[in-house]
């Protein structure tokens, strides 16, 4: 059954219909000139405190009208927004002053699709969310691109050292959260520790030793080890069989830490959810397939409306959990939808599968951050959506400027 619903879901995206007629030939990645973001100066600030608190839930003081009413930044305003700290994983911080160069594309128009009212929940009526237990497609692509991110959210793998998350994960808009200092990023493992040759003596070698010692289940107490001192270790999740449909992982340490300066406080008057997405850097390269980033394109052009993204929600502890949904309501920076989600998945990467110019071949890119459960003004009242941050021209720029540096391959997305 399992294998159907998969069959199921991988053949989504392959045909869209608006108003009874086949538009297939529509939905295509359109690469666009972007604008190139490059460093001016980067200057040491003081260490973070590494003591707020993390908030998995946000209130926004900018809902949907509000977004939509908002003046286009001018190119001093998007200086300093997009400028940026660094935090490298020996605990030191600097802030980037970037210029923008080249043009600054105008916002995508708003478009409003009507729903019915909403419950003020995570989950929408029934839970369509989906737990994937099959290894084989727990890790392979698609679903192999979900990280785990110690704070307690998820990420998604966008090159081979860099992971794509939530801001408010690692920040609450004034410091760093307890534990974002040793940060780690755990990857789905193809391989349980008893797969595979045996080892001589049982031993562990230097490197799985340092794993584990890094693996976050250790500094909650569910499992404990000392050199010498006989005690029987517990299961870790890093270990577990995947028999119960959990999957192992791999725990690689942060070398940096890359978030825009206007999600910070002071910057915007208050965080802003346009600027709720990070870039970690791993210390070490992995050798899975990853996910490239796309821009955002408007709903029109996706089919049926439809996004997807696999994150580690809290509710379905060590299980791998994926749903779909339709968007709602769109601004020049954020989706809001009713995609079933729970704490843990924040930071999850949302994607589309579109078809490749001139190709037959259809893709998936990333072109959102999930950030999560949030509480929107409209029309004066609080409402609830669940929100996700969209990749636009300039952000795009960011993000492969943080990647690549000043780098020609940022120069189309």
């Amino acid at each position: 059954m399992e294998h159907m619903l998969l069959l199921f879901i991988f053949c989504i995206p392959i045909l869209g219909l608006t108003n009874g007629t086949e538009t297939e030939q529509d939905f295509t990645w359109h690469l666009k000139k972007i604008p190139q973001i490059v460093s001016r100066r980067t200057f040491s600030l003081d260490s973070p405190k590494f003591e707020a608190k993390p908030k998995l839930e946000l209130n926004s003081v900018c809902g949907i009208e509000c977004q939509r009413k908002l003046p286009v930044p001018s190119l001093s305003d998007l200086k300093d927004l997009l400028s940026y700290e660094t935090v490298f994983e020996n605990g030191t911080r600097t802030l980037t002053e970037v210029n923008v160069l080249g043009p600054v594309l105008d916002p995508v128009g708003n478009t409003t699709i009507q729903r019915s009212p909403r419950k003020k929940r995570q989950i929408y009526g029934t839970d369509s969310r989906f737990s994937i237990y099959d290894r084989r497609f727990m890790t392979n692509f698609p679903f192999n691109t979900a990280v785990k991110i110690s704070t307690g959210c998820s990420g998604v793998l966008i090159s081979p050292k860099h992971v794509l998350t939530a801001a408010h994960c690692l920040h609450n808009g004034k410091d760093y959260v307890k534990g974002s200092k040793r940060l780690r990023v755990g990857l789905m493992r193809t391989k349980s520790r008893g797969d595979g040759r045996k080892r001589k003596g049982g031993k562990r070698s230097r490197r799985e030793v340092s794993a584990a010692q890094e693996d976050p289940e250790v500094a909650t107490g569910k499992r404990r080890r000392s050199k010498g001192d006989g005690r029987k270790q517990r299961r870790s999740g890093r270990k577990q069989e995947t028999s119960d449909g959990m999957p192992s992982f791999q725990w690689t340490r942060v070398k940096s830490t890359h978030i825009p300066k206007g999600w910070f406080k002071g910057v915007s008057g208050d965080i802003a959810l346009d600027y709720d997405y990070a870039v970690l850097e791993l210390k070490r390269p992995h050798k899975r397939k990853y996910m490239e980033l796309g821009i955002s394109p408007t709903i029109k052009m996706m089919p049926g409306s439809m996004i997807h993204f696999s994150g580690f929600d809290n509710d379905r502890s060590g299980q791998l959990v994926y749903r779909f949904c339709s968007i709602s309501d769109e601004s020049n920076d954020l989706f809001y939808q009713y995609c079933d989600a729970e704490p843990g998945s924040t930071g999850s990467g949302v994607y589309l599968r579109l078809k490749e110019p001139n190709k037959k071949k259809w893709k998936r890119k990333i072109i959102a951050v999930f950030s999560g459960h949030q509480w929107v003004d409209v029309n004066g009242e609080q409402q609830d959506y669940n929100v996700a941050v969209r990749i636009t021209p300039l952000k795009y720029a960011q993000i492969c400027f943080w990647m690549h540096g000043n780098d020609e391959t940022c120069t189309q997305g």
